[in-house]
């Protein structure tokens, strides 16, 4: 999701309990301190975690792409890591022409003909859009996988499992990476392994509401305040505030380490929705809220809003049409144009942008 929407799922959650509710009346700022708590697990992936990341090979395609050079390179350290057991993390670097405009390639993994494939595409810009016939000129691939250096496709030789989007394009900022594991007899292809881990654990959901919890109540002591309670429900704001940005990213593809450090590999995601994409936006945003103006009213000395009615037209009849929209164009998308990871890396082009 959206920065925007994790911080509003945050604010609502925390506006489910009166005593927060009475509180941000006097002028507490603990729906905030939500809605901080759903944009935290990003902001620590993208602006920390992801610069202290070690890679074993770092692809740069450089300004005149070669494709065949690419998908070499990715097939050669697809094979040391199932071959050698050693997993293998690989960044590919964008191809940046001028300040502004870019040229996109695509990396697609075929686990069912064991090959990757690498096609050089269009010039964009920074809206990455496209620059009218900027496309390199192409025909059919050769027996050999090699097409000029437009194109190519490299059989790799192992079996192997992709847990994200089969064809990932790279065009704008900074690429994605790649983490190359064997598990058994398959090798898995693991899309920006070090986004999601600790940082989107129920246990840091956890130690940071205990955590907060716990600053406040020190804080209560040094002021002399005596207790009010108000520890309890910054813990709780903060700790469930992360819990909802958690729970969110699990609809996507991609998923989470939900039990981090007690294991290791991110559960997989429930893949009903892209994270990008602008429908399930605009509903966690407006279901937000209609919700925080729900419980804002509930909560006053004299409520005004049928329950009924409210959640019926404010929060189930959108859910109601839009959901179902939102499946008729994902089924379209699917059919018309090759799936782009515009989950995780709008996430990190938006951070950049910032």
């Amino acid at each position: 999701m959206k920065g925007i929407a994790h911080f509003m799922t945050g604010v609502a959650i925390a506006t489910f309990f009166p005593e927060v509710v009475e509180r941000a009346a006097a002028g507490s700022v603990l729906p905030v301190l939500g809605g901080m708590a759903g944009l935290l697990p990003d902001t620590l992936d993208f602006r920390f975690v992801r610069f202290f990341e070690e890679y074993d090979l770092e692809i740069d395609p450089g300004p005149e792409p070669d494709a065949h050079q690419v998908a070499q390179q990715l097939a050669k350290a697809m094979r040391r890591a199932y071959q050698r057991g050693e997993p293998r993390n690989v960044m590919l670097h964008t191809v940046r022409l001028s300040a502004d405009l870019w040229r996109r390639y695509a990396v697609r993994f075929d686990p069912a003909r064991s090959e990757v494939a690498v096609r050089i595409g269009p010039v964009v810009n920074t809206a990455q859009v496209a620059l009218v016939d900027s496309e390199l000129s192409s025909s059919s691939v050769p027996a050999d996988g090699r097409n000029g250096a437009g194109e190519a496709r490299i059989r790799v030789g192992v079996p192997m499992v992709q847990t994200y989007d089969d064809e990932v394009e790279i065009d704008i900022f900074s690429g994605p990476s790649f983490r190359f594991e064997r598990h058994d007899d398959r090798l898995q292809i693991h899309f920006l392994d070090w986004h999601r881990r600790w940082s989107h654990s129920l246990t840091l959901a956890t130690a940071l509401g205990l955590g907060a919890a716990g600053i406040a109540t020190l804080l209560e002591f040094a002021t002399q305040a005596g207790p009010t309670g108000t520890p309890l429900w910054v813990g709780l704001v903060t700790g469930l505030g992360l819990v909802g940005h958690i729970v969110e990213d699990q609809l996507g593809y991609m998923g989470s380490n939900l039990l981090y450090p007690f294991t290791r590999r991110r559960t997989s995601g429930l893949q009903l929705l892209r994270s990008g994409d602008a429908i399930p936006n605009f509903l966690a945003v407006w279901t937000s809220l209609m919700l925080i103006l729900f419980n804002l009213d509930r909560f006053s000395a004299q409520p005004r809003l049928d329950p009924a009615w409210f959640l019926g037209l404010a929060v189930a009849l959108p859910l109601l049409v839009l959901i179902p929209l939102y499946q008729v164009r994902r089924r379209h998308w699917a059919a018309t144009e090759s799936l782009r990871q515009r989950d995780i890396l709008s996430e990190a082009e938006r951070v950049e942008m910032s």
